[in-house]
């Protein structure tokens, strides 16, 4: 008997959605704008996050990075991975890791027949340098460095231009190795750099990871294990894994394993206000809509006061007038939300593939690493958390005016003009 009763229900409330169709296309409009907006801002708002934060680990730190206790805080020289062969090949069992290379790093004075400027030089692998980040694709004049350099160094654009070189010009590097000792080269500028990141390209120079070690006294150690996850997702397992197989070595007490999160926190911080300057513009839009709904049922409710009296005075209860309204709000709901979850999804899709050009603001983005393509990443979360928090929203919207209803009285409202 009841579930006849609730069938009779929903075909009551389908058929009294469509009394008035242009008020009821026009909600399922609303409703459907709202969540294909919020489907899409969502999943490009969460695919640039993804970007922002593979473009900047690709330039420099990695995904994650193994060091000593202490070296990201203090960047003491004597603060070093020993034997850093033994950590890769822990690394080379591990699933998830797309690639990783050794560096090393001292800060220097580094001078040039006309200028002098303090510099943190650093020690790499070309061959494996070029798997972890982007830096030899942004050569910009010169060559990038080869495994069998020794003297020879890449330099960012900027700080050339302060130094006052060129490719094939020579700098003078003065600084302090890790034993105490003063470590002093001439190097020779092959390569110059350009990320469009000014204090990236201000600051950078390279060398041969070997040749490094050799002047700063730093015999087979290296001060970070740069590593790049094959995925986002994937960083948090391969921390634990990594952490693990450490441990299982027996060199847990003097290494730490630090992800980007930690290496980089102004990124995280970034991107955590703006997700929630993205949120509060989401909730202004859903609350709008919101009201749009509320209005629509009071004057529904309002247009069938007369009608309601009539079915109260007949034996209906309030209760299972309610629960009528109810329905007729949620299938408007329900119909426009999936609606605007498709078309969303396949807008996302499209752009997903293509690519949103954001080059009018190529100078602004390139300070951050970004390029200026951008792509929405669709998913679980982008596509049913904004339709989902409509729903809820939409429903206590509509709960108002169908509450009250149980105030109604039948002779009155059977009169009601």
């Amino acid at each position: 008997m009841m579930s006849v009763n609730v069938k009779l229900d929903v075909k009551m409330a389908w058929r009294n959605i469509w009394r008035n169709t242009r008020r009821s296309v026009l909600t399922i409009s609303a409703i459907c704008f709202a969540c294909m907006i919020l489907v899409f801002m969502l999943s490009f708002q969460l695919g640039s996050y993804e970007t922002m934060i593979n473009a900047s680990v690709n330039m420099s730190t990695g995904h994650l990075q193994v060091q000593s206790a202490g070296y990201h805080k203090k960047k003491s020289m004597r603060l070093v991975v020993s034997q850093p062969g033994e950590i890769g090949g822990i690394l080379e069992k591990i699933p998830g890791i797309a690639a990783y290379t050794f560096r090393a790093n001292a800060f220097s004075l580094v001078s040039s027949n006309k200028r002098s400027r303090g510099v943190l030089v650093t020690g790499i692998d070309p061959e494996r340098e070029a798997c972890v980040s982007t830096i030899k694709t942004m050569i910009s004049h010169g060559r990038y460095l080869e495994q069998s350099d020794t003297n020879q160094v890449i330099v960012g654009n900027l700080l050339a231009k302060s130094l006052r070189v060129k490719p094939g010009d020579e700098l003078t590097i003065l600084g302090q190795g890790r034993d105490g000792s003063i470590a002093a080269t001439a190097v020779i500028v092959k390569g110059i750099l350009s990320s469009g990141i000014d204090a990236f390209d201000r600051s950078t120079m390279q060398i041969p990871l070997q040749y490094f070690q050799a002047v700063y006294s730093m015999g087979d150690a290296v001060h970070e294990v740069v590593i790049t996850a094959k995925s986002l997702k994937k960083v948090s397992k391969i921390k634990k894994d990594i952490q693990k197989g450490i441990d299982a070595a027996g060199r847990g007490n003097g290494l730490v394993v630090l992800d980007w999160m930690e290496l980089i926190p102004g990124l995280l911080q970034g991107i955590e206000m703006d997700l929630v300057s993205g949120m509060i513009m989401y909730l202004v839009l859903i609350i709008v809509v919101a009201f749009s709904i509320l209005n629509t049922f009071l004057m529904s409710i309002f247009e069938r006061t007369r009608e309601f009296g009539m079915l109260m005075a007949i034996g209906t209860t309030p209760g299972r007038l309610i629960k009528l309204v109810l329905i007729e709000s949620m299938s408007l709901t329900l119909v426009g939300i999936v609606l605007g979850i498709v078309c969303g999804s396949l807008i996302t899709l499209f752009f997903q593939s293509h690519g949103i050009d954001m080059s009018g603001s190529s100078e602004f983005m390139k300070q951050y690493g970004i390029p200026a393509r951008l792509y929405p990443r669709l998913s679980l979360v982008s596509a049913l958390v904004g339709p989902a928090a409509v729903f809820v929203i939409t429903f206590l919207a509509a709960l108002f005016p169908a509450v009250g209803i149980r105030k109604l009285k039948p002779v009155e409202a059977m009169t009601h003009i």
